[in-house]
């Protein structure tokens, strides 16, 4: 299809409809009859809920219905889920803590859920809330990831001793101890990973509307799994899958946040089935940091061994991770990406020892990246601390320890199996692109100006592609025109351009004749959702094994209508030809001919379409070298990004530009972390930072132009050989930008700032001590 052929950079074919105002966003769900329902939530941190008055609510003008936790109980609906599975150091199962939909008998952080108003308008259900009265004992509060497992902390669960929900531990912890005993070196370090939030473009919504002649529930929501989230949510109301229909438009931005069942999705269900009216929900901004699910906030104990010649013998890692107040589904998943830490280094054994608490905070869940950020930035701190102690080049360091090609398929020292990669490629690729010869006299010119320059390297690896499947189905219409149905879910990737791309290139179809379909569990057949940089991997290969059916069912029809065997049939760019006749059929005049059973041979159905369902049974490791040049103001410690450049392997490439804008999008998800985002809490679990003047966003202006390059070494464990990108960007730029950092403040001594680096921590940092 030339312009629009796999590996081409292809404008997205959603951007006309969305630049217009065509986009359809939960709150753009307009039904009949449509009331709106605000939530009532805690202002305490931790407290009992003594007495619960909602008289003076329910007879408010407009006001249909006030729910409380005994409404959602008399209702019969059960807790949100809660994984199991994991346990304690002692071996014990891990504490399994409720979730109610609506608080019982108490709240334990700062917009947790107490009850939910619905009017007939919004600023009716708003003012009804505050005629809530609320009876609360306020209880002490521990906010602190640090604080939370020691001796005396408050108890977020009375029955939680020490707010310790579940120890994982990782690795081979002996053969670590021994590697430590006989090195040369051992570099020490203390790592705090701050707590960020998403802050989607989009927040969270959702329209519930129930159907009483059927019992049928419809739920229009922004989520990334919408037949996992009606699997769950299906046990949670307690009725078939089949009486749940979920329907999800565009989202504006989830990024592992909007892919659970948050409370509110029951609520306006619940609402909507008992008043009779499809009910409205939408999350204010400052709502949004007080109940959207938060991310990060580790403490990490790191230490790495290395023998005389700076070789990596051993890697000891121990994190506390914060929970929240509430377990959320899939929250324990970071764990499997620990094998991030091990790098794209021969190390030989390493040691993980994890242990989650609860804290009376917004509940935590996967955010982008999942883990891999976090990884990526303690083992590429380290490394660059061992180099400042060893006075060893931090790109020499690296060399002498990278795993090389010629070792594939490489184990690590934790949990990962690398099938294919050019790690010492890629840094050497970069460090051209970075012109790091020319370094040293933009530093020399910087510091004319008052300026300290600094060059950072991240040379990362992470998994992809999770062992998982996914659907797709490719079906020709009666015109001809062709309809592809995804499982995977886009919240703005470009699923639409790069799945078409993919199935219109191999039958040569004009994208404008494709329509694609995602987000609806009563259209698309079966999906797993989005998530993990997943969806090249598996809705691509699944798209992928789709088209091939139809190709294949083609081809018998074609042979059929020319009187030719089957393999005397050439395929190409969309046509079957053959030199036994001058006569040619495209796959569009096949789907036209395949409803006419005329044309097809016998005992054959008519029509021209495929399902497909593709099982990935092993990870991808999409891996890249991120380098970050940055410059400090000496005089007022501002940091500002000048240069980034970007060598990565993503294996195939199936479209360069949505690759970039991939890329481009978690770089500045990973600077905005390393240098301005920050969740604060008080001591007393008050959130400080509910809105964009006190939490700190990355804007245009906050990031360099970047050269993105690709180094692509195509993986054989997926028919597209592609690796997944969606989370890379992040994974890199953290380590990278703090790296880039410290090279510049080496001057002072300076070996460390925690996350973020405003500008006034800097400037503390560098004043005498």
């Amino acid at each position: 299809m030339g312009e629009f052929a796999i590996g081409q950079g292809v404008s997205r074919f959603e951007d006309p409809r969305l630049i217009r105002g065509g986009g359809r966003y939960v709150d753009d769900i307009k039904l009949p009859g449509l009331a709106h329902g605000v939530v009532l939530r805690s202002r305490h941190a931790h407290a009992k809920i003594e007495s619960i008055d909602i008289k003076a609510a329910k007879s408010a003008p407009g006001v249909l219905a006030v729910l409380t936790a005994n409404d959602v109980k008399a209702a019969g609906y059960d807790d949100l889920p809660v994984p199991a599975g994991l346990k304690r150091r002692d071996g014990s199962p891990m504490y399994k803590p409720r979730y109610p939909i609506l608080a019982v008998d108490r709240v334990r952080w700062v917009g947790d859920y107490v009850a939910f108003v619905v009017a007939e308008s919004l600023t009716q259900a708003q003012d009804a809330a505050e005629l809530i009265r609320v009876n609360y004992e306020e209880l002490p509060a521990v906010v602190s990831t640090a604080e939370a497992p020691t001796p005396g902390a408050p108890r977020v669960w009375e029955d939680c001793a020490d707010n310790i929900c579940f120890v994982e531990l990782i690795g081979d912890k002996d053969a670590v101890e021994a590697a430590f005993s006989h090195a040369a070196r051992v570099v020490r370090h203390r790592f705090v990973i701050n707590r960020v939030t998403a802050a989607t473009m989009e927040p969270r919504g959702a329209v519930g509307d129930y159907s009483a002649p059927d019992g049928r529930y419809t739920i229009y929501t922004s989520i990334q799994r919408p037949h996992p989230t009606r699997t769950e949510l299906a046990k949670v109301l307690k009725v078939p899958e089949s009486k749940i229909r979920i329907i999800t438009g565009d989202t504006g931005g989830s990024f592992g946040m909007k892919s659970p069942i948050f409370n509110e999705t029951p609520l306006v269900l619940l609402a909507s089935k008992l008043t009779g009216r499809p009910v409205k929900w939408i999350s204010t901004r400052t709502e949004a940091f007080l109940s959207d699910a938060q991310a990060r906030d580790n403490v990490t104990e790191a230490e790495l061994a290395l023998d005389k010649d700076g070789h990596f013998l051993a890697l000891r890692v121990k994190t506390f991770a914060a929970i929240g107040a509430y377990l959320q589904h899939s929250m324990p998943a970071f764990m499997l990406n620990a094998g991030t830490l091990a790098g794209v280094y021969r190390t030989p054994a390493v040691h993980v020892d994890i242990t989650a608490v609860f804290s009376n905070t917004n509940p935590m869940r996967p955010y982008r990246g999942n883990g891999r950020p976090e990884a990526a930035y303690v083992i590429e701190r380290m490394v660059d601390l061992a180099a400042a102690e060893m006075s060893i080049d931090q790109a020499e360091l690296r060399r002498r320890n990278y795993v090389p090609p010629s070792a594939m398929p490489f184990k690590t020292g934790l949990t990962f199996t690398y099938d294919s990669g050019e790690f010492q490629k890629n840094m050497d690729l970069a460090i051209e692109l970075a012109d790091r010869k020319g370094f040293e006299a933009r530093k020399a010119e910087a510091r004319k100006r008052g300026k300290l320059l600094g060059f950072g390297i991240s040379n990362t690896i992470e998994r992809a592609g999770a062992p998982s499947t996914e659907g797709a189905e490719v079906r020709f219409d009666r015109s001809g025109s062709l309809l592809l149905f995804s499982g995977s879910n886009s919240q703005g990737q470009g699923h639409e351009t790069v799945f078409k791309q993919l199935v219109c290139d191999r039958l040569g179809i004009d994208p404008i004749d494709a329509r694609y379909i995602q987000g609806d569990t009563d259209q698309v057949f079966y999906g797993e959702g989005t998530g993990g940089s997943r969806s090249a991997t598996l809705a691509g290969s699944a798209f992928h094994l789709a088209t091939e059916k139809v190709i294949a069912k083609a081809r018998v029809i074609a042979a059929n209508m020319l009187n030719v065997e089957e393999s005397d049939l050439n395929f190409d760019e969309g046509v079957f030809s053959t030199n036994k006749t001058n006569r040619t059929l495209s796959v569009k005049e096949i789907a036209t001919a395949a409803l006419d059973l005329a044309n097809l041979p016998k005992d054959m159905e008519p029509g021209l379409f495929a399902t497909a369902v593709y099982n990935a049974p092993v990870n991808n490791y999409p891996n890249g070298c991120h380098i970050c040049e940055l410059e400090i103001d000496r005089e007022t410690g501002k940091a500002d990004i000048t240069r980034y450049s970007v060598v990565d392997d993503f294996g195939t490439v199936l479209n360069p530009m949505l690759l970039h804008g991939q890329i481009h999008g978690g770089i500045a998800q990973g600077a905005g972390q390393a240098l301005m985002e920050d969740i604060h809490f008080d001591g007393a679990g008050q959130l400080v930072t509910a809105s964009f003047m006190d939490y700190t966003m990355p804007r245009a202006r906050d990031l360099s132009d970047m050269e993105v390059e690709s180094n692509p070494v195509p993986t054989k464990t997926n028919p597209l050989g592609v690796k997944g990108a969606g989370e890379a960007g992040c994974v890199g730029a953290l380590p990278a930008v703090t790296n880039a950092l410290i090279d510049a403040l080496s001057e002072f001594g300076i070996k460390h700032i925690d996350m973020p680096a405003t500008p006034e921590r800097i400037w503390r940092a560098m004043q005498p001590k």
